[in-house]
């Protein structure tokens, strides 16, 4: 019954925002509340669930999305955008230009959550969509597929970090076997997914994408911008503090050297919050201060930073007020109950039930760490490879974004697609990842 209920809501909200032409982040509200209702929550404590889920998932994304929305806007004021996106070109090629994002948004993704990584990049995929002239959802698709997969896979992602130590596996070989498993699925989701998904939904092909997000964007002449090592650097700047921090603390770890001052000032650096304000410190200097572009003038391109991206926070707190309903309603409770006492593979079974969790309530870390719980007391009956576990665990919670998912609307949002077109290209890109991850990962299984 609460599944069917779930699926109730989602038909719902489809129709308030498709149908009635609704605001968004009205519909998820109003959804929020009928499904925390059917589901047969205590009247006085549905309005704190509400509150509670808006606020915990702005409370975790919202001062990493500012800052980062900054940090992308003075980069493509300052013209570091545009000189990364001609660079790449000459470097690349036009035909080779999706392979160009999907490597950058690897290596980006790696060490940010997807969150911050769409944020950071989204300003040189549409400086490079423009001077190419080709669909923004074109280059979208593989950077995309490169930030998912980072996110479901790979360490010091909050997900793959929590259940490696839920499940006691170690977080060096979930990092190894994840990359191997990482590569070729952001390469089927990513490139050779964009041949298919043109057929599908070709409409999303014509976007230019939603560019007002990101306030109004400059051009300028290639001897005016910064230089191309500068504008990376800057543009990598968080990339590399968390990376340092990670690597750091694997090295403590290994070594078990004590606990010292050196490394809790690594650590609080390299989190994602501190990274991401040192980061737009060192850009006021890089792309504004250093090229004599007046303090004003750095400080009037944050504000329009942030103006523009009110409304696509509070449709994000909106997903995620749908999603606590959602998990305070019992409908986590209600999947972990129909799979009590199996006995199937772990690795398969780690999987469905991730995959059923992430439909259901979105979060894909939620997700994540709620399989652990269902997962670890089978884990003693069999001989299995654990850093493998953790791994069908996140490909599971990456599966079939949509409406209570974050991402979901991050990407429509950003590139101005239509529900439709949401579905035709993010939400069968995150299912193919998932899929294309557990075959990866049993492949795997048979020589590890």
């Amino acid at each position: 019954m609460p599944l069917f209920i779930v699926a109730l809501g989602i038909i719902v909200l489809l129709i308030l925002i498709t149908g009635f032409k609704l605001n968004t982040f009205v519909s998820l509200i109003i959804v929020s509340f009928g499904v925390a209702l059917a589901l047969g929550m205590p009247l006085d404590k549905i309005v704190a669930t509400i509150e509670g889920g808006l606020g915990g998932t702005l409370g975790h994304i919202a001062l990493i999305f500012g800052l980062g929305a900054m940090l992308g806007k003075l980069i493509a004021d300052a013209g570091g955008a545009q000189r990364i996106a001609m660079t790449l070109i000459e470097k690349f090629g036009e035909k080779r230009i999706q392979w160009a994002v999907m490597v950058a948004s690897f290596i980006v993704g790696i060490a940010l959550f997807f969150e911050v990584g769409v944020v950071l990049l989204i300003p040189i995929v549409f400086t490079i969509a423009k001077q190419l002239k080709v669909s923004i959802v074109y280059l979208g698709i593989p950077m995309a597929a490169a930030l998912l997969a980072t996110h479901g896979f790979l360490p010091p992602h909050p997900g793959p970090t929590a259940i490696a130590g839920e499940y006691g596996a170690d977080i060096g070989m979930v990092l190894l076997y994840g990359i191997i498993v990482a590569i070729p699925t952001v390469i089927i989701a990513g490139p050779l997914y964009t041949k298919l998904a043109k057929k599908i939904v070709p409409s999303a092909f014509k976007k230019t994408g939603n560019i007002n997000s990101l306030g109004e964007q400059k051009t300028f002449k290639l001897e005016e911008t910064p230089g191309f090592g500068i504008s990376v650097l800057t543009s990598m700047f968080p990339v590399i503090l968390m990376s340092m921090a990670t690597i750091i603390n694997m090295i403590q770890t290994s070594s078990g050297m004590k606990d010292n001052t050196f490394f809790s000032v690594v650590r609080f650096l390299g989190s994602a919050s501190p990274a991401m304000i040192v980061s737009l410190v060192l850009a006021f200097y890089t792309m504004g201060i250093a090229r004599k572009i007046p303090v004003k003038t750095i400080m009037d391109s944050c504000a329009v930073s942030i103006s523009h991206i009110g409304m696509m926070l509070l449709i994000i707190g909106g997903g995620g007020a749908f999603k606590q309903v959602l998990i305070d309603g019992g409908v986590g409770s209600y999947v972990a109950d129909i799979f009590k006492g199996s006995h199937m593979s772990p690795l398969i079974l780690a999987w469905i039930v991730a995959a059923i969790l992430r439909v259901s309530l979105g979060s894909a870390t939620v997700a994540a760490l709620s399989t652990a719980g269902l997962v670890i007391p089978l884990l003693g009956q069999y001989d299995v490879n654990l850093a493998l576990v953790v791994l069908a665990t996140g490909a599971g919670s990456s599966i079939c974004s949509h409406v209570n998912d974050a991402g979901f609307w991050m990407i429509k949002e950003y590139f101005g697609l239509s529900m439709k077109e949401t579905f035709g290209t993010w939400t069968v890109l995150s299912t193919i990842t998932s899929v294309v991850g557990l075959a990866l990962i049993l492949l795997l299984s048979l020589v590890v």
